[in-house]
């Protein structure tokens, strides 16, 4: 079921949030997500939190002359009428330092913040 926000970014609905499921001993891992904009406005994610982890970061894969490389970027847009997928190869939530290590079928808590103030906690189920 989509999450859909109140608010200044009440046009956002977060559909199918689910996290990497890592092998023994990687304590890092990524989210996915789709977000859709039913807004006249672009939204902006600024920054996303995660009670199970050390942190929480927004990242995107770049082609670095060839070589697909992972850098943190500072926003993800979701533009007006539309959605932005956070997918592997592409953005996505970088999720460090997992306090322990989750199974299949957990479901992880995640903040999304965005550039207005708003918020929400979306649960993400590992697989």
């Amino acid at each position: 079921l989509p999450v859909t926000l109140g608010g200044p970014a009440r046009g956002i609905a977060v559909l199918d949030p689910y996290v990497t499921l890592m092998p023994p001993g990687v304590r890092t891992t990524a989210a996915y997500m789709v977000l859709k904009n039913a807004g006249e406005q672009d939204v902006r994610l600024v920054s996303a939190a995660c009670a199970a982890t050390g942190a929480a970061e927004l990242h995107t894969h770049i082609d670095d002359q060839g070589v697909m490389r992972m850098r943190q970027v500072k926003e993800i847009v979701i533009p007006a009428r539309g959605e932005t997928a956070l997918r592997p190869g592409g953005y996505h939530l970088m999720l460090i330092d997992l306090k322990q290590p989750p199974s299949a079928g957990d479901l992880l808590a995640i903040t999304l913040r965005f550039a207005d103030g708003s918020q929400t906690t979306v649960e993400a189920i590992v697989r």
